[in-house]
């Protein structure tokens, strides 16, 4: 194990392979102890109103019924997403300080995901630079940056090296300024510390963030929940399916493929901001669901920019 991580990989591989039931007492021994270390007013369910969230906001609140939820109303999510998070009860509503526009114009698109976007975005500063600055994200890109041990690094993105001079701006800083931005002052303002439900098989930096923190974060910065970080996609399908729970219409109905042994969902695989392409790698039918359920947002997605005189292109008004 690392010095100074909590958990391997091999940890997560068995506690991924466990059945929900036993998944279901490990997260609420979690819970618990986050609760017991800040006391229910101190602390908070951050819910995006998806079905992540929504499958945290029951665990939790079946254990302590009082504790708040907040939702961050970033203007980017699925209509019926935004829709079933300001129904349910005792959410608090928060705004980002800025629109999805601003952040595109003076950062650039999120793309492919956090890690590829941030190399891509730095990687660009150090072409600019004539003294070297983020030469280490650049080598990422070009497939050149090596271990310590001299070998090539596992964290090469070289599949991506075309984004560098791609004609529009391209950043990480999307979800910081929308979501995180917003939840951080929440909880300088309040002093309460967040249930998250993100899992770490989402990616590599949850992944590596779990093994170095374990799920409940108590000596992170800013202390953080994550319950459900060894759960799987399945298990929360399989865990809305047993209990019945009411999910935002954008993902239709959930239902078990006897064929592929596995649950699923009628509609939207996941949601997230609709003009967002972190993760579109593993869910490529986003768009085709959007274009068949909002097809005005699926269009705006599409056709949203122009290029500018210098070919360049700039993200134009949505209407």
């Amino acid at each position: 194990m690392a010095e100074g991580y909590k958990h391997t990989e091999s940890d997560l591989w068995q506690m991924q392979s466990l059945p929900l039931s036993a998944k279901i007492r490990m997260s609420e021994s979690r819970i618990k102890g986050w609760v017991e270390e800040y006391g229910e007013d101190g602390v908070y369910i951050a819910f995006s109103g998806g079905k992540d969230s929504t499958v945290l906001k029951h665990l939790v609140r079946k254990l302590y019924p009082d504790i708040g939820a907040v939702f961050v109303n970033t203007g980017l999510e699925y209509p019926s997403v935004g829709l079933f998070a300001r129904s349910q009860e005792n959410v608090t509503v928060i705004r980002p300080e800025i629109n999805f526009r601003e952040v595109l114009l003076r950062y650039g698109y999120p793309l492919i995901s956090k890690e590829v976007a941030e190399c891509v975005s730095q990687a660009r500063k150090g072409l600019e630079s004539d003294k070297g600055y983020y030469s280490y994200r650049l080598a990422k890109l070009q497939g050149t940056a090596v271990d310590k041990q001299g070998r090539k690094s596992l964290y090469n993105q070289e599949k991506w090296k075309f984004l560098l001079y791609a004609p529009f701006k391209i950043s990480h800083m999307c979800c910081n300024v929308m979501k995180k931005n917003p939840t951080k002052k929440y909880a300088k303002q309040t002093d309460k510390k967040p249930f998250i439900g993100t899992m770490a098989a989402e990616s590599r930096l949850r992944k590596q963030q779990w093994m170095k923190n374990g799920c409940n974060g108590f000596e992170m910065k800013r202390p953080v929940s994550n319950p459900l970080s060894f759960w799987t996609e399945n298990d929360i399908l399989q865990y809305i399916s047993e209990n019945n729970l009411e999910i935002a219409d954008a993902y239709g109905k959930v239902v078990f493929d006897a064929k592929e042994e596995k649950y699923k969902t009628t509609g939207c695989m996941r949601t997230g901001c609709v003009f967002c392409l972190f993760g579109i790698t593993q869910d490529r039918d986003r768009i085709a669901q959007l274009q068949i359920r909002e097809p005005r947002l699926a269009d705006y997605v599409l056709r949203g920019g122009e290029f500018d005189e210098n070919g360049y292109c700039v993200v134009r008004q949505i209407k």
